[in-house]
């Protein structure tokens, strides 16, 4: 069954200085070309609201937070020009938090894939639900995490991220990822989970904004450059993407699922 775009959505609200940005994809909330571009200018429009204290990043749905890179296009791509326009999607998506000047909160209620780690990594605080693993699966189909690799990197350190990168068929479970930095919660339930993402937002949204905007820029500071750098990686995920072993490696999960 063939699923149209229309289907899938980036929507926001705004209720009382907190800013929730959702993203849905009836495939396990995969981000092709078009989402990805949604979602960062979502994020960039949603950062110049001087209404907004802080940000909300969540997906729909109750099983994966994010599977990363959608199939369908990876296959489609045909040169390497297509190759880093699709590439840099995620890109935009990790400036675009990186450079806003609200903290985020991520609403993690399930598994991430790929790019959803790279999603995890880049809010300022990611809480979660037990359930929520996470894998890094680039390399089994023949690419690599390139253009999230910074973002992970940044927040779990390079043994964690490594270990990520290099075992790509595994998953690791909520509380390795917590343990490691990338989660700065993980909560037994989906209740409790939005119980404190709900409690946090309201204090983060009746706190200084100018403290809010130091705080992020110390953060972040080092990562200046990644407007330049992710943009670099994203030209070698679209090179590899070419190659005969992604085609056949992608042609294999695709047959599987």
């Amino acid at each position: 069954m063939v699923t149209s775009i229309t289907d899938s959505y980036v929507k926001k609200e705004i209720h009382q200085g907190i800013a929730t940005i959702e993203f849905f994809h009836p495939q396990s909330n995969s981000l092709p070309s078009s989402m990805l571009q949604q979602l960062a200018h979502t994020i960039t429009q949603i950062a110049a609201d001087p209404k907004v204290l802080v940000i909300v990043l969540k997906s729909a749905g109750e099983k994966a937070f994010c599977a990363g890179a959608s199939f369908e296009e990876l296959t489609a791509i045909k040169n390497e020009k297509e190759g880093l326009q699709f590439f840099s999607g995620f890109a935009h998506v990790i400036n675009a938090l990186r450079k806003c000047h609200q903290l985020v909160i991520g609403r993690i209620h399930g598994k991430c894939v790929g790019g959803g780690v790279g999603l995890a990594a880049a809010v300022d605080y990611a809480i979660a639900v037990e359930g929520a693993d996470v894998k890094l699966s680039e390399l089994a189909v023949g690419i690599g995490p390139f253009v999230v690799g910074p973002a992970v990197e940044r927040k779990i350190g390079i043994s964690a991220f490594s270990q990520l990168a290099i075992d790509a068929g595994s998953w690791r479970n909520s509380e390795w990822a917590k343990r490691k930095g990338l989660f700065a919660e993980v909560h037994p339930t989906v209740e409790s989970m939005d119980e404190s993402i709900a409690k946090l937002s309201n204090t983060l949204s009746h706190s200084s904004p100018e403290a809010m905007l130091e705080m992020k820029k110390v953060f972040w500071k080092g990562t200046e450059h990644w407007d330049e750098l992710l943009i670099e990686r994203a030209k070698i995920s679209g090179r590899l993407v070419l190659s005969e072993f992604t085609k056949n490696a992608i042609a294999k999960f695709k047959a599987k699922s």
